[in-house]
């Protein structure tokens, strides 16, 4: 065992003296003193939105600590740079022996400007020892490129594309125009409509019309389209395309109008009069008509009375099943008085009850007396006449 470990002493004597020797003869490579200070990317492209950052890279090369202070002796006018670590500004740094250390060399445009303007600029750091004995200078060259925007960029879009609603109603669409170019621009706002319908253009909030708009760059506004139908425009699809343009640029949005038709009823006779005569429980006739006046079709009509109490009114047909647009269709109405009506004028109100629209009617009914009155009224004059006759040749004589 004690052999061994003279063996292992031996051994680790013999390692260390070739360790050392090496090292030795290594550091006498070295020169007593050495700094080297370089940027990492001596030239880079930014855009504009971008920070101006590039690492610095310092390293002492020599055998002695150094002391290196940094100043930034070349930058564009109207710039401000600096030299930081993580966070910290600083305008030196200590290195030992085969130490190197990475600084962040920044740059930005003063008062704080939030874009990088486009050009190409120049930097340069200097370091220099304590004692002034070494120097180093490392430079960057930056360019930041113009932003790949077209000079005449529009876009149009609106949160409603369709509208829906009966055909005597206005529609008003809402759009968004962007102006998207770095030059403000005047807009000319057009449309393609169907025809006989009216587009018009107007500010948002405002009422009155317009044909153009100015718009600044890279700022959007909103525009009004209001689209009226033309008289009696039928159910349907109506698809338009507006269109905003520049004299570099246009775009376009699709819109539609989805008329759903008017309904309206109007009921009535041919020949305008609205009054009739009958006797008390008997029918009495009139013919009535039913025009749509509308653009859509009306479905499912049905018919109701409001009529004095004991009378009976009776329609045919009782339903109609469809009145097509400008369409005319007659009914009957039976009017019968009741029994114990006396002779006079009555009032019958008639009314037509459509799917979205109804119309009413108001008759007049003069009840006279039956005929077989009249009858018994004549039979008793004569007998009253023929009583008289008789009863002065009776007494005449005397």
């Amino acid at each position: 065992m004690r052999q061994v470990g003279i063996c292992l002493s031996i051994l680790f004597l013999a390692v260390s003296f070739l360790t050392g020797s090496v090292w030795a003869a290594e550091n006498k490579d070295k020169p007593a003193r050495g700094l080297t200070m370089a940027m990492v990317y001596p030239g880079v492209v930014f855009g504009p939105e971008d920070k101006l950052k590039v690492d610095l890279l310092v390293k002492n090369t020599g055998r002695s600590d150094e002391t290196v202070f940094f100043e930034i002796v070349e930058k564009p006018e109207g710039w401000d740079a600096q030299i930081k670590t993580y966070s910290n500004v600083v305008t030196g740094v200590f290195l030992s022996e085969d130490q190197e250390r990475t600084l962040t060399f920044s740059a930005e445009p003063a008062g704080g400007k939030e874009r990088l303007p486009a050009g190409q600029y120049h930097f340069a750091v200097k370091a220099r020892t304590a004692d002034e004995a070494m120097t180093r200078t490392a430079t960057v060259d930056v360019t930041v490129l113009y932003e790949q925007k077209s000079q005449g960029v529009l876009k149009v879009n609106t949160s409603y594309p369709v509208l829906r609603g009966p055909s005597d109603s206005k529609f008003e669409f809402s759009l968004d125009v962007n102006n998207e170019s770095d030059e403000d621009a005047m807009v000319n706002l057009s449309a393609k409509a169907p025809e006989g319908w009216e587009v018009s253009f107007k500010p948002a909030y405002e009422e009155k019309q317009i044909s153009s708009l100015q718009i600044k760059a890279n700022q959007s506004k909103t525009v009004g389209v209001e689209v009226t139908p033309p008289l009696r425009a039928e159910a349907g699809e109506y698809p338009f395309t507006v269109r905003v343009q520049t004299s570099q640029a246009k775009a376009d949005v699709d819109l539609q109008v989805v008329l759903t038709g008017t309904y309206k009823l109007k009921m009535g006779t041919l020949d305008g009069l609205l009054s009739l005569s009958a006797q008390p429980g008997k029918k009495a006739n009139m013919s009535l008509y039913v025009r749509n006046e509308g653009s859509a079709p009306q479905r499912e009509i049905s018919f109701l009375s409001f009529k004095p109490e004991n009378w009976k009114v009776e329609f045919l047909p009782e339903k109609l099943q469809e009145v097509k647009a400008g369409e005319v269709k007659q009914i009957e109405v039976a009017i019968t008085p009741a029994d114990e009506s006396i002779i006079g004028d009555y009032s019958v109100a008639v009314s037509a009850q459509g799917e979205k629209s109804n119309n009413d009617v108001e008759l007049r009914v003069t009840v006279k007396a039956s005929s077989t009155w009249g009858w018994i009224g004549v039979a008793i004059i004569l007998l009253v006449i023929i009583g008289l006759a008789v009863t002065f040749k009776k007494y005449g004589r005397r």
